[in-house]
């Protein structure tokens, strides 16, 4: 499946549920897509969209750019960007906010930190990090190559698959199974959905879960 095969009712679908829903959907169909230790800045933001990739590497001899890969990200996508987990250097600032943020990017994606958090949080846009730090990656880190798959929090994306982000954290879902995906975790929602009204009706907890089924949710199938 290509980026352009992914139906907005199926991006809007992802972008619906809960991060730990599909979570448990990737699980039960033995899919590793939880993105470890990628938090938002803001609890409040969610995102949806397919991958735009982009991998980071160390330039401490000639200097590197961050790059400005920001003019090529399509409405909709989600910029993944592969900085290997570091700290001590950002390669996302508010410049790159202000214009994903008028360009209607879904949101960002880092595996390492930002920084000039206040306008992100100001513009309500979509930012999931490992943190943020003040330091640029200018000369310190150099743009090694875009739409190539990147590792992000432990899970390999590639260009086109689905991030799905919320107050949870974020997870990748392989772009030619995100219907499947989607189809797992909506009858995931429905059977906790069950569980949630029983228990509000007086029905045990125990019974509850025991009718829908809820302890083989996330069992791996197949």
């Amino acid at each position: 499946m290509t980026t352009t095969e992914l139906s907005p009712e199926l991006l809007t679908g992802l972008r619906d549920l809960e991060t730990p829903t599909v979570s448990d959907a990737l699980d039960r169909l033995g899919i590793p897509g939880q993105c470890l230790g990628i938090m938002p800045l803001d609890r409040g933001f969610r995102m949806a969209g397919p991958a735009f990739t982009v991998k980071y590497c160390d330039d401490y001899v000639t200097g590197g750019s961050v790059g400005d890969f920001i003019d090529d990200i399509a409405p909709g996508q989600v910029a993944v960007l592969d900085n290997r987990g570091r700290l001590d250097v950002t390669v996302w600032g508010d410049l790159m906010t202000i214009l994903a943020g008028r360009k209607g990017v879904a949101g960002t994606v880092v595996d390492g930190v930002c920084r000039d958090v206040r306008r992100a949080l100001a513009l309500d846009y979509p930012l999931f990090t490992r943190g943020n730090w003040m330091r640029t990656g200018k000369d310190r880190v150099q743009l090694e190559a875009v739409g190539v798959p990147v590792e992000i929090g432990g899970v390999v994306v590639r260009p086109g698959d689905v991030l799905v982000g919320d107050a949870n954290g974020v997870v990748a879902v392989p772009a030619h199974r995100a219907e499947e995906v989607l189809a797992v975790a909506q009858d995931i929602e429905a059977a906790e959905e069950r569980i949630r009204e029983q228990v509000q009706n007086g029905v045990s907890l125990r019974e509850a879960r025991k009718q829908a089924g809820y302890h083989s949710l996330q069992t791996r199938v197949g």
